[in-house]
């Protein structure tokens, strides 16, 4: 098996144990009366980070260069994502639910960014594809990437706002 090999199933594993524990948080938030928003751009941002890490594992050449830089900057984006993922705990999810009455996330990375996850992923798309030397890949999906996020911003945010508007100390992180 080489490096690379092992690297794509690494990221490929993480995002199948990370799908699972948001399907688990999502089923508990909505037996708190969780609400969904924005239902509509999940299969498209599902489809979206699936071609991706696709698109990557067939640009991979039989024995390629595994760029460094790149590699040390997904790792500590890694790294950023699991004290997201840990920090929100039972609230996170890859899907935008609101529980009203819930207080707001205001530790860990939500002290300093409103949405620090779509920052980190912004990173992730970028760097993965660079490890492999693929500037296309990375290119391409940032820019996909960043439209998604720009949808699913508004998404969020709109839902803040609401949040605001009925109870002005309590908002939604996800």
């Amino acid at each position: 098996m080489t490096l690379a090999s092992i690297i794509l199933l690494s990221v490929a594993l993480q995002r199948g144990v990370e799908l699972v524990y948001s399907a688990r948080n999502t089923a508990r938030i909505r037996q708190r009366g969780g609400i969904e928003f924005g239902r509509g751009h999940y299969p498209f941002m599902v489809l979206l980070h699936a071609g991706w890490l696709i698109s990557i594992a067939v640009g991979v050449t039989r024995d390629p260069i595994v760029r460094l830089f790149p590699l040390t900057i997904f790792a500590a984006l890694q790294i950023l994502r699991v004290w997201v993922i840990a920090t929100l705990g039972p609230f996170w999810t890859t899907r935008v639910l609101s529980v009203p009455g819930e207080p707001l996330v205001r530790r860990g990375p939500y002290r300093y960014f409103r949405h620090p996850n779509y920052l980190i992923v912004i990173g992730e798309i970028a760097a993965l594809p660079l490890v492999f030397g693929q500037v296309v890949n990375a290119v391409m999906f940032s820019v996909l990437n960043l439209a998604m996020i720009a949808w699913r911003v508004r998404i969020e945010n709109a839902v803040l706002a609401q949040r605001d508007q009925t109870s002005p100390h309590v908002e939604m992180e996800n």
